[in-house]
């Protein structure tokens, strides 16, 4: 059985995620917003998505997925595998986040039970995406705008049909 989790992404409008390893933005309260969600969770991430953040998130677990098997980090678990890293986080009974990138995001997409999605209202040069989305598995279930240094909208969409798996 695939474990329950949620994606947390942020996109520009052009479904920009990242331009080499930086977040081509920065916005004022949008990383509170991460915080407040993934707080207490267990976060699975790319080895570049982590080597981007630079450091484990304190109050979070961080598992890195990549393909290089002598890769660690100190206070991180590494996984060679997606499948390997989500057994891992279920046995934790922390909820789980995949937080990036867009490699990670476009293998776990159609399984996640939860897609937390913050669109910053810019259009940018990146060469990192999110896929596309939404699809018509998932429904919009809240919508927030936030008016900041770039306004941004955060939603949450649920996929009904995990449910009741």
């Amino acid at each position: 059985m695939t474990p329950r989790y949620a994606i947390v992404a942020a996109q520009s409008r052009n479904q920009v995620i990242g331009r080499d390893a930086d977040i081509p933005w920065t916005v004022k309260g949008e990383q509170a917003l991460f915080k407040k969600i993934t707080m207490n969770g267990c976060l699975i991430m790319g080895r570049r998505t982590f080597e981007s953040i630079g450091r484990p998130l304190p109050g979070r677990l961080t598992l890195i997925v990549t393909r290089q098997t002598q890769y660690a980090q100190p206070g991180c678990r590494v996984f060679h595998s997606i499948e390997s890293a989500l057994q891992d986080a279920q046995e934790t009974e922390r909820p789980i986040f995949v937080i990036g990138g867009g490699e990670l995001y476009a293998a776990t997409l159609a399984n996640a039970r939860q897609v937390h999605l913050t669109t910053i209202d810019l259009e940018v040069a990146g060469n990192v995406f999110f896929p596309d989305f939404p699809t018509p598995a998932f429904k919009l279930t809240h919508r927030e705008h936030f008016e900041s240094n770039h306004h941004y909208t955060y939603e949450i969409y649920e996929q009904p049909a995990l449910e009741t798996l």
